[in-house]
């Protein structure tokens, strides 16, 4: 078993690209760039300052610098001192803020960004304008790898969030499994991910090990990423629907978080790796990769010092092609959940198969092991919902409308307050939805056939890139009464889109997209979708200006927008 701490690989990285290619772009960001030269001696600078103010070995220092050309060296300075990185968002509620600063203990706040009143009294505050001092950079640090490199905050069933608390060994297996993956050396990639998200630092740690420049991108997705021209590209499927033209013409298209639906997969031409790996397992243990022949609908083999295993109840291996609980072991297995004992027993459970004392982490994701060797995932054990007294798996409604061609997205959801099924589906024709209601209809019992099926521009998700099913839950709950609605032909193009996106749905067209629940993200899909609608190149800017459904048909009017078939 490896004891790679993560550290001496990372920075010989930096060190490397710093030297040969040190006027080449690091990252980009809205505030500003830093070259591999800059990166370098911006991480020594601010490790310096982090030394000065104790952080070292058991010290948790917090990251809130928000998509900030300086949130990368800032990550790479924490674990230059060998303390532990806790990202932020500060776009997540303030009280979740103040959640995550008590339960990490967090002593020290890299950023300003953090509302006043989330900051604990304990917390130092090192604001982002003075990140330019000049305390010398201690000698970089070799933390034990049983130290605690990171802990990120993922949803948790009691309400608040749990951290996942991630050792350097952890750390070290998965940068040495970034070895193998063979991608360009130089070029650009996107990160187009909450900064709080662990694949805000898949797309770091990648771009970094094979020396591309990462642009952050904040809003403006899919011009972002047009204006980027990136070469590498790492997405959740969600985002690459809002941006597939753009990166279309990629030279690796790398996606993540959720299952790939074929009909997307099909879309590009170039390199395509399907990765998978929960936040638990140090970010990826799997991946399928078109250049060595695999289904990219499927999740693939594991990565170089991963082990997977299908179990059943009694964890007891499953026969292949059989169903079953994926497990996952090696020395990526996270340390457990901070502060939470019990959940961390009952999902980190001793590995038999290893004979070294390691353990498993039961993922709670269903799989199988296909002939070819090929992992296919088969939704989540606890994606099952009873209609009408039958169990159904929503991944099971799901997969029967991705076989179809033509749809690039679909997501299964219970109707708000009725015993029934919904499916909302992105697809490039009328006749691909009639085509997906047949399909249900004869291939599905009939308690799970939907009740409803609905085209919508795009899926909606959470700040993390993720389909949100909740939010298409509540798109279908009865409409509200009152309001206006839309009388021209923009405005129900508009008011289309938005309720494909927005968690509520629009009842009125002089409604707020932020009152409704929309951000940065979603404002960057629906731009893009309004795009693809009408074939208006939108800003973001402007939908912030005219942020109703009136106003921004108004700007699509102003802006010429001819209506080529009516809007229903």
């Amino acid at each position: 078993m490896t004891t790679n701490n993560g550290v001496t690989e990372i920075f010989a990285a930096l060190d490397r690209w710093a030297a040969t290619r040190p006027s080449e772009t690091a990252v980009s960001a809205p505030d500003g760039t830093l070259t591999f030269a800059q990166l370098a001696e911006r991480a020594a600078a601010i490790a310096g300052m982090l030394a000065a103010q104790g952080a070292g070995p058991g010290t948790q220092v917090g990251l809130c610098l928000g998509r900030s050309h300086l949130s990368l060296p800032a990550l790479l300075a924490v674990w230059w001192t060998g303390a532990t990185a806790v990202p932020l968002d500060e776009r997540h509620p303030a009280d979740r803020l103040s959640f995550v600063l008590r339960d990490s203990d967090t002593q020290l706040i890299v950023g300003d960004r953090v509302p006043a009143g989330a900051v604990p009294q304990r917390c130092r505050v090192l604001p982002a304008a003075a990140l330019n001092g000049d305390d010398p950079a201690p000698r970089r640090g070799d933390p034990h790898p049983s130290g605690v490199a990171y802990v990120i905050y993922t949803s948790g069933t009691t309400g608040w969030p749990k951290g996942v608390e991630v050792s350097y060994r952890g750390l070290g297996a998965f940068v040495a499994a970034l070895g193998g993956l063979g991608l360009p050396t130089g070029g650009t990639g996107v990160n187009a991910v909450s900064p709080a998200f662990d694949g805000w630092l898949w797309c770091a740690l990648l771009y970094l090990r094979y020396g591309q420049g990462m642009t952050i991108i904040d809003t403006d997705l899919a011009e972002s990423v047009a204006a980027a021209a990136p070469n590498v590209v790492c997405m959740t499927p969600s985002l690459l629907l809002a941006c597939d033209e753009e990166v279309a013409g990629a030279e690796v298209l790398v996606a993540a978080g959720e299952p790939l639906p074929a009909a997307l997969a099909a879309r590009f031409t170039g390199r395509m790796l399907n990765v998978y790996g929960p936040t638990e397992a140090t970010i990826a243990a799997t991946c399928a990769d078109t250049a060595r022949g695999d289904d990219v609908t499927t999740i693939g083999r594991p990565l170089p010092g991963y082990t997977v295993h299908i179990l059943d109840d009694e964890l007891r291996p499953v026969p292949p092609g059989t169903q079953g609980e994926l497990f996952i072991g090696g020395p990526a297995v996270a340390a457990g959940y901070r502060r939470r004992p019990r959940l961390t027993a009952e999902r980190f459970v001793p590995d038999p198969f290893s004979g070294d004392g390691g353990r498993l982490y039961r993922t709670g994701d269903l799989a199988l092991c296909r002939p070819d060797g090929l992992l296919e995932y088969r939704g989540r054990c606890d994606e099952q919902v009873k209609i009408r007294g039958f169990r159904v798996e929503l991944s099971e409604v799901e997969r029967v409308a991705l076989e179809i061609d033509g749809v690039r997205g679909a997501a299964a959801y219970l109707l708000a307050g009725l015993d029934a099924l919904g499916l909302a589906v992105v697809v490039d024709s009328g006749e691909r939805l009639e085509a997906v209601r047949t399909a249900c209809a004869d291939r599905l019992p009939p308690a799970v056939v939907p009740s409803q099926v609905t085209a919508v521009p795009a899926l909606p998700t959470t700040p993390t890139g993720k389909v949100d099913r909740a939010a298409l839950a509540r798109m279908t709950a009865a409409t509200a009464t009152g309001g206006r609605q839309p009388g021209t032909p923009a405005e129900r193009v508009v008011r289309e889109v938005w309720n494909g996106l927005l968690p509520q749905p629009v009842h009125d067209v002089d409604a707020d997209f932020f009152e409704l629940g929309g951000h940065s993200l979603l404002a960057a899909r629906a731009v893009a979708a309004l795009r693809r609608a009408t074939g208006v190149r939108l800003t973001v800017a402007q939908l912030l200006g005219n942020p109703t459904v009136a106003g921004l048909a108004a700007e699509l009017d102003r802006l010429g927008w001819v209506v080529t078939e009516e809007v229903s």
